[in-house]
């Protein structure tokens, strides 16, 4: 269903079932998979807020099958030609919140109200950011992980980790292992690795190391992984934190 006051430019491809509301905006460069709903307002497309972009550039947007795009969201496309800003599936973005050029959002991801990523940001597969956090460009957030509302995040932030304030790690995100029904030998490695990684000294090395020693889960392979790549070092516990989330 498409509102007769929304505007949908010449080349943008939807799929089957999408709703368009009225006043949202799908430029020519967006490709929206099956079922995806695009609340008024919404900008979906737009050009990067990147001051050298040529806006010839044949850049566009992804949005994968099933994904909720509520009211006045920004979607900016890539800056580079034939590439795209990718949203995953079944991904809800609240009212406001804005996604940069060039980042990619994997599937099942809510951003809550006025949540801000900068461009190339990376946010792994059932990640849920709060209301108003900013998260810094070329930041890489994995999976599972849960950032807390108005946090301002410059740093990496490793799977099914908890995050919150300025890159401040207050424990590992047991309840949401639990409530994606990992298996508990899965959950006790990666809880371990957790807290092997930040036992002190480099995070990178000490996840070398474990992965050298072996684990048996995929789950915790995947957090210990992560590591070995970024550009911004890594959201840590303080000295403070708990281990874990209260189950």
């Amino acid at each position: 269903m498409i509102h007769p006051t929304a505007l949908i430019e010449p080349g943008a491809q939807l799929g089957a079932d999408c709703v368009v509301h009225a006043h949202a905006i799908i430029t020519k460069h967006c490709i929206l998979g099956a079922r995806v709903v695009v609340h008024p307002f919404a900008v979906v497309g737009g050009d990067p807020q990147f001051l050298k972009f040529d806006p010839a550039t044949p850049a566009g947007v992804r949005i994968g099958d099933g994904t909720i795009i509520r009211e006045h969201c920004t979607v900016n496309r890539s800056i580079y030609a034939d590439q795209a800003t990718v949203v995953g599936a079944r991904c809800f973005l609240m009212a406001n919140a804005h996604v940069g050029h060039d980042c990619e959002v994997a599937d099942e991801v809510v951003l809550a109200n006025n949540v801000m990523l900068a461009g190339h940001v990376s946010v792994g597969s059932f990640t849920f950011v709060g209301g108003g956090a900013g998260i810094h460009q070329f930041v890489r957030i994995g999976e599972g992980v849960m950032i807390g509302g108005l946090a301002r995040i410059t740093k990496d932030v490793a799977p099914f980790l908890m995050a919150a304030e300025r890159d401040e790690v207050p424990g590992f995100n047991l309840v949401g292992l639990k409530r994606r029904g990992f298996p508990r030998a899965a959950i006790l490695e990666t809880k371990a690795a957790y807290a092997r990684v930040f036992a002190g000294g480099d995070p990178r090395k000490n996840a070398v190391q474990a992965l050298a020693d072996g684990v048996q889960s995929a789950e915790a392979r995947r957090f210990l992984e992560f590591f070995a790549a970024g550009k911004r070092g890594f959201a840590r516990p303080s000295a403070t934190s708990s281990e874990t989330t209260a189950e």
